[in-house]
């Protein structure tokens, strides 16, 4: 006679082991979703309140499990493979009904977590903090980050962030950008240099602006250097006389009559309206940039960034 073996709770090991498998099988995948949401397996094992070397044990056993690689280690973060999407798009919504109907659903504890998102100092200050003031007097908690495209955009893969408004479109799959808003360049002086070069600056000679300070945000001049190739069809020969790292600042040095610059024209409405800036050229076709709302692929585990970008991507239009 066979006797089963039992741990004394009425049942066999081999009864109990394929609710074991399963319940193994979803805390790794629950483990799976909270990396590929938030980019990292740090940042997961603060969505999942375990350390990060058991999120790290967790996705390597799934990828034997599965014998497929779900993501690619970065020097910050980690990228989903093909594998990976195609994983997430069968289990995600499956994994979030079944947390929703054992009461584990954390919506509304998610409501009370802070959006991260972060871009350009003067865009966030002048267009985006301001279009996003209804959702904070709606009680949306929002930390901001100011900085230059490239960092941010690996802040956001290492899931420091949850959106970030960046200069250009990122390469790869590992993030997902979708088009915000266009910004336009001008050419601008305060009214004293541009009567001064009055009939003498046109599309085809920009030699007289040689005499005038330049005065600019960085010592490359990156955005008076795509000026003068886009609309003079020339290099840019002149050094930066005043460098400000925030237009803000620039445009500040500028109306007090410091020299010329280069603008997105959002960002001197107001001074041209008065003006107290005046453009040095009206180029029948200037320079344009897009500029892109980026995160991370996969639906956000907090709703509040999806209102975020909900809203920026429907006050872009207006921008």
């Amino acid at each position: 006679m066979t006797h089963r073996q039992t741990d004394g709770s009425g049942g066999s090991a081999e009864e109990r082991s394929p609710v074991a498998h399963t319940v193994a099988d979803l805390n790794l995948l629950r483990t799976f979703l909270a990396v590929y949401r938030s980019g990292s397996f740090t940042a997961a094992a603060g969505l999942l309140g375990v350390s990060q070397p058991t999120v790290t044990t967790q996705i390597r056993a799934l990828e034997r499990q599965s014998g497929r690689e779900l993501f690619a280690r970065l020097p910050r973060g980690v990228a989903p493979t093909a594998v990976a999407h195609d994983l997430a798009a069968r289990v995600a919504a499956p994994l979030d009904a079944l947390a929703a109907a054992t009461g584990q659903d954390t919506a509304a504890d998610e409501r009370a977590a802070p959006v991260h998102l972060a871009g350009p100092a003067e865009l966030m200050s002048v267009r985006v903090l301001p279009a996003l003031a209804p959702l904070t007097a709606e009680g949306l908690r929002l930390r901001v980050t100011l900085g230059l495209t490239d960092p941010l955009l690996e802040e956001l893969r290492a899931g420091r962030h949850d959106l970030v408004i960046a200069t250009y479109r990122p390469r790869g799959r590992a993030l997902t950008a979708t088009p915000l808003m266009d910004e336009e360049f001008v050419l601008v002086a305060a009214p004293v240099w541009a009567d001064r070069l009055a009939g003498r600056l046109t599309a085809d000679a920009p030699d007289a602006l040689h005499a005038v300070p330049l005065v600019t945000y960085a010592e490359d001049v990156p955005i008076a250097r795509r000026y003068w190739r886009h609309v003079f069809g020339t290099r840019l020969s002149c050094p930066a006389a005043v460098t400000v790292p925030d237009l803000r600042g620039v445009l500040a040095a500028v109306v007090a009559g410091a020299g010329f610059t280069v603008l997105p024209r959002y960002l001197c409405l107001a001074e041209l309206a008065s003006g107290a800036l005046v453009p040095l050229l009206e180029p029948e076709d200037p320079p344009i940039n897009t500029g892109y709302l980026v995160q991370r692929p996969g639906r956000p585990d907090n709703p509040d960034v999806v209102r975020v970008r909900d809203l920026l991507l429907e006050a872009g239009r207006t921008w």
